[in-house]
């Protein structure tokens, strides 16, 4: 009974708050269902026999001249839940050496801060984040003992790759395995630019955000199996943690369907890997309280 009920525990690696009001954040005008306050009394309490006990707070990609007081807002959060126990900020890296302010100053918010993102997925550039600038920034976010998430769509994980190679001390969280084209079914070059990054033993991958790759009407665990079952193949059991990505995910799917969805298609995995899938990756790599 006890490892039972230890298998139900979720720690969500991907949640995301915000309130229009309180921070501008552009990409919300063109999604008018995400265009609200969506905070801690609205995300999901209990469900699908699954208890959160613990959650990771992402940037929102909010306009940047709100990004810091995003993160100081994040901390304070932590008195009204204590699940919210992670945080990772928006970071400027393309600042190269000038980040350490920054990065100091997102240190002295205390110990919820555990990384930086700086989102990617928009930039027109693919080779943006390879710039010696870039490089710079993101090997300092390591040395300040921070980790980095990669958000990012397919086509630029090549550069992610490059990237990666050239800060072997920072550790990288790749966010919704990259992106792949889910609606079109194409496993192709997506699987072999995952498996060039999985190669690489400083970075992890997020089972999160797939559902919104895929068709939002009509989708099936079916559409999503084979990218699940790739992404554990190359990264094993260590490196892989579930993320809600909540409430983007709602364009698609319930936060408990998402939930029932991943069980089923990992249920043929070992009760050990099961436990570091729902919670203890994301406790490792995150450095969350147990």
């Amino acid at each position: 009974m006890e490892k039972q009920e230890y298998l139900q525990e979720r720690v969500d690696a991907h949640v995301h708050l915000w309130n229009p009001e309180r921070f501008r954040l552009p990409w919300l005008d063109e999604e008018p269902a995400l265009n609200q306050p969506f905070e801690l009394p609205e995300y999901p309490q209990e469900g699908t026999g699954s208890t959160v006990t613990g959650m990771v707070f992402v940037e929102g990609d909010v306009a940047p001249h709100y990004a810091f007081l995003e993160a100081k807002w994040a901390t304070g959060l932590a008195a009204y839940d204590r699940r919210l126990n992670g945080i990772v900020a928006a970071a400027p890296v393309e600042h190269g050496n000038t980040i350490r302010s920054y990065l100091t100053a997102l240190q002295s918010l205390g110990p919820l801060i555990k990384g930086v993102r700086r989102n990617l997925q928009g930039e027109t550039d693919p080779a943006f984040c390879v710039q010696p600038e870039f490089v710079r920034g993101v090997q300092l976010v390591g040395e300040y003992g921070l980790s980095f998430d990669l958000c990012l769509r397919q086509h630029q994980l090549p550069m992610a790759v490059e990237l990666v190679r050239q800060c072997p001390d920072t550790r990288f969280m790749l966010d919704h395995l990259g992106k792949p084209a889910i609606k079109d079914h194409a496993l192709d070059p997506w699987r072999d630019h995952l498996a060039q990054l999985a190669a690489l033993p400083n970075v992890w991958c997020k089972l999160s955000g797939l559902v919104t790759e895929a068709d939002w009407q009509h989708w099936t665990p079916d559409d999503l199996a084979p990218y699940v079952t790739y992404a554990l193949e190359r990264f094993g059991e260590d490196r892989v943690v579930f993320g809600s990505d909540w409430p983007v995910i709602l364009l698609a799917s319930s936060f408990d369907r998402w939930v029932e969805t991943l069980d089923a298609l990992t249920q043929h995995l070992s009760t050990e890997a099961k436990r570091k899938l729902w919670a203890e990756n994301a406790r490792h790599f995150y450095r969350l309280p147990a």
